[in-house]
């Protein structure tokens, strides 16, 4: 037998039975399947992560949209250009999306930031701040479609503008608002805003009807729609005209009659 050299100070002893070394080797056994689940589960994570490095939520093998994705070195997006009558500056709206799940049946576009440049120094605070928290949202995950309504619900004290072709806009804000719906519906996180067909073909009917109606126009009238039309209280086009006794819009197809 081996001798043992004790080089600390003994406070106490207990005799070792068969149960006692049992009980220690199966302890000793559930540390190291503990151990390699954790080993295993970081293996995972690593395959889950991106190509650059980012950490995903994951489902199942479906990647998920949240608030702790890292930005990877290259997104797509979209820039969109805002000319408005109450500026002497352009803006630059983009918007860049991640790809998520690419080259799977789970593959999914979604908005991940948002940056709007102006030469306008006038509306620096607020640019910088709104879209700080605009892209705050969209990395938040969920459905991010409820800030096209609030942005569009937002009007100018001062009051609105018409645009180019004949649709009335309450604010700057409230044509960021559009932009976003236009972009959400771009990548198809919002429903293609469309007439049914049979809506279409009783809009154009009404719209001959009331231009034969109405053949001399202003020659420097710049909308497309009939002259002497009415805004849209639906859509905020000037599109609304009387016909077949009733007030029917021929932009979105809204009627009072139904």
């Amino acid at each position: 037998m081996a001798k043992i050299r004790i080089d600390k100070k003994i406070v106490g002893y207990r005799v070792e039975s068969a149960d006692d070394k049992a009980a220690a080797k199966k302890a000793a056994q559930k540390s190291a399947q503990k151990a390699d689940q954790k080993a295993d589960q970081k293996a995972d994570q690593k395959a889950e992560d991106g190509p650059a490095g980012r950490r995903l939520s994951v489902e199942g093998n479906v990647v998920r949209m949240h608030e702790k994705l890292e930005r990877p070195e290259m997104l797509q997006g979209s820039t969109y250009k805002v000319k408005t009558p109450v500026s002497d500056h352009a803006m630059y709206v983009t918007i860049n999306d991640i790809i998520l799940n690419p080259g799977t049946e789970h593959e999914q576009r979604r908005p991940f930031e948002i940056f709007i440049n102006s030469k306008n120094l006038d509306h620096y605070q607020w640019i910088v701040a709104l879209t700080r928290l605009m892209s705050a949202v969209f990395r938040k995950g969920g459905d991010v479609a409820f800030m096209v309504d609030e942005l569009k619900a937002v009007f100018d004290p001062r009051g609105g503008y018409w645009q180019p072709g004949g649709k009335f806009m309450p604010s700057i804000i409230a044509e960021l608002g559009y932009i976003v719906e236009k972009h959400l519906r771009f990548i198809g996180l919002l429903p293609p805003d469309s007439m049914d067909e049979h809506k279409r073909k009783l809009v154009e009917q009404k719209r001959r009807e009331f231009e034969d109606q109405k053949r001399q126009q202003d020659a420097f009238a710049r909308s497309e729609y009939p002259a002497g039309a009415q805004m849209c209280s639906g859509c905020s086009a000037a599109a609304v005209v009387f016909l077949d006794g009733c007030m029917t819009c021929l932009a979105c197809g809204d009627s009072k009659c139904g």
